[in-house]
């Protein structure tokens, strides 16, 4: 009751300043200097705080929703998922000299083999208009003497749930570097004691930069498949920034030849 009070009070006074401000503007026309030098005085100062809430307020409803999850989908899509790392706000947002082997969130982990860490990650909030993800994951390396730096992404259970040899799985990605590098993605199925990969680069180059992993092509057990991983493997990282401002996975039956 008294949330409704304050709620109603409130816009009483906001029609009444409304009021009150267009019946001064009305009147500046017809005032004498001293009073509009007052008048100009207090509409400066609403002014401020005003243009404050609209600046703030026009940022933060410009940003990709924080748990969006729309996602582009082929068709035909019978699974699509964006891993939280791109749609939430994660615990620990940032690490600077980051170990071998450093958890990041749950289901997303770096691994590399420097002798010594020159290496700090970061989520960022996505600004652009082009961004659909609200999260980008961004990794600074400067030194590096180390042989392989990766980002390891564990898929859900459902990415596994009804996997079939006739499905093609999906991965589309935004990426930013400061100078060009190779990026591959390596696709793991576990099936039973055996482990299936296969291997894409991304085409940095094209516009539209995916990947797809067609299971035909497999030799995965459809009826022990139990867990899926994605390997994301960065070739020659080292003195450069790479962004990743969305990651994203689909599955869908292949078309029948």
């Amino acid at each position: 009751m008294a949330g409704q009070m304050s709620g109603l009070l409130d816009r009483l006074l906001h029609r009444r300043s409304l009021r009150r401000w267009g019946e001064a503007a009305d009147a500046a026309p017809g005032t004498d200097l001293d009073g509009l030098r007052g008048m100009r005085a207090r509409a400066r100062a609403l002014r401020r705080n005003l243009d404050r809430v609209i600046h703030e307020a026009e940022h933060r409803l410009a940003l990709p929703v924080i748990g969006s999850n729309i996602i582009r989908k082929p068709l035909g899509t019978d699974w699509a998922w964006r891993p939280e790392l791109w749609k939430g706000t994660i615990p620990v947002p940032g690490f600077a000299s980051v170990p071998g082997k450093a958890p990041i969130y749950e289901g997303a982990t770096v691994f590399h083999d420097c002798r010594r860490s020159e290496l700090t990650v970061r989520q960022i909030r996505n600004t652009r208009e082009a961004d659909i993800a609200p999260f980008g994951f961004r990794m600074d390396v400067f030194r590096f003497d180390g042989s392989f730096l990766s980002l390891v992404v564990d898929l859900p259970e459902d990415a596994a749930r009804g996997l079939k040899q006739q499905h093609v799985i999906r991965m589309d990605v935004i990426v930013e570097m400061e100078k060009p590098l190779e990026i591959f993605a390596r696709l793991n199925i576990k099936h039973g004691p055996n482990i299936e990969q296969i291997v894409r680069e991304l085409p940095l180059n094209e516009e539209e930069v995916m990947v797809e992993f067609d299971l035909a092509y497999s030799k995965i057990n459809e009826k022990r498949v139990e867990k899926l991983w994605v390997d994301l493997i960065f070739e020659g990282p080292e003195m450069n920034q790479i962004i990743l401002r969305d990651v994203t996975f689909s599955r869908r039956p292949r078309a029948e030849l």
